[in-house]
């Protein structure tokens, strides 16, 4: 588990079926993921059962966000994906699902929990995250997160029938010597 002032992210549990069963099955979402059909709450149950928490092994990591005032609350998930000890990196991934808890910050400070465990903890040396262009909120919360713009991924998202660029941020951990070539 890890705190912040107003969060806990941790593991996945069994009572968070029926949220995450309506989360992953908004299609207004679908097009930030790889998602094409919907999930049944079978397989979802199965997913957390079964849900591996060794990054090394799965290459991905799913903290549920959770409020830590009361009432506690869940109002989101925080991924790590496509995580490549090789070269230390990670891809971020965040929703807040609870849309009544959008625009809270909560989303900032969920990131700045993630990101220390990710440098000092998992020892990455980058985050990376794949915006769509027309998505604001999440482009200025990264950017607020210290992410930089690193490209423009041009046609990469087919959104009701149109195709929408993605920009490519980083968040690059410079303050190891190790990672610093003379």
């Amino acid at each position: 588990m890890l705190r912040s002032e107003n969060l806990l992210l941790r593991a996945i549990e069994p009572s968070d079926l029926d949220l995450m069963h309506e989360w992953e099955n908004n299609p207004a979402i679908w097009h930030l993921g790889r998602t094409v059909s919907p999930f049944s709450k079978y397989s979802i149950q199965e997913y957390i059962r079964h849900v591996e928490q060794d990054i090394y092994a799965t290459r991905q990591l799913r903290f549920v966000i959770e409020q830590l005032h009361e009432p506690k609350k869940t109002i989101g998930y925080i991924d790590l994906y496509e995580f490549d000890p090789l070269h230390r990196r990670a891809g971020v991934g965040i929703l807040i699902g609870d849309e009544s808890e959008r625009r809270i910050r909560y989303a900032s400070e969920a990131l700045r929990t993630l990101i220390p465990y990710s440098f000092n903890f998992l020892n990455l040396r980058q985050l990376f995250c794949f915006i769509p262009e027309n998505n604001f909120p999440s482009k200025a919360l990264f950017g607020n997160n210290g992410f930089k713009e690193a490209g423009i991924l041009q046609d990469w998202l087919l959104v009701s029938g149109e195709w929408i660029p993605v920009i490519v941020m980083q968040l690059i951990n410079y303050e190891r010597e190790e990672d610093i070539e003379e």
